[in-house]
């Protein structure tokens, strides 16, 4: 299967050598990575087109959707996911932990939340999303979430 690699390890400082890992990754599972650092173009609208034909002609997406500066993942890979979704891909996405949104909201917060009327607030006073769910129901719902990494994404396709 063709692959789209989705998340923020674009932006790692070791961005290549991550991509070299995960193709190496994707090679012994039997599938071919599409990794958007693998691309020429280096315009903002250039990279986004190349990105949305990458999933495009996708088999499925793997999705890192580990938190991103701040207690949610990265919205460039919300994007891409909901794109694939809205294609009929299937999606896997993958988390380091195992916890409810609740939890993630409380431990990157570093304090206890707040509860009125039965629901949870954040810091800044507004309700968290509270189904047990580990991400927004928006994407734990309609994709596949493993606890792990690449590698235990690549054992759910």
């Amino acid at each position: 299967m063709k692959l789209y690699l989705a998340g923020p390890d674009v932006f790692r400082p070791d961005a290549l050598a991550w991509a070299d890992e995960a193709r190496q990754l994707c090679q012994a599972a039997g599938h071919d990575a599409l990794i958007p650092l693998d691309g020429v173009e280096t315009t903002a609208p250039g990279i986004y087109h190349a990105n949305i034909d990458l999933i495009r002609s996708a088999d499925a997406v793997l999705a890192n959707l580990n938190p991103f500066r701040g207690c949610e993942p990265d919205s460039g890979t919300c994007v891409e996911v909901g794109f694939a979704l809205a294609l009929g891909k299937p999606v896997i996405g993958y988390l380091a932990r195992d916890e409810t949104t609740t939890a993630r909201v409380e431990r990157i917060s570093g304090t206890a939340l707040e509860w009125r009327n039965g629901r949870p607030l954040d810091q800044a006073g507004l309700y968290v999303e509270d189904f047990g769910l580990p991400l927004n129901l928006m994407l734990a719902v309609p994709t596949r979430i493993v606890v792990g990494g690449l590698s235990e994404a690549l054992q759910a396709v």
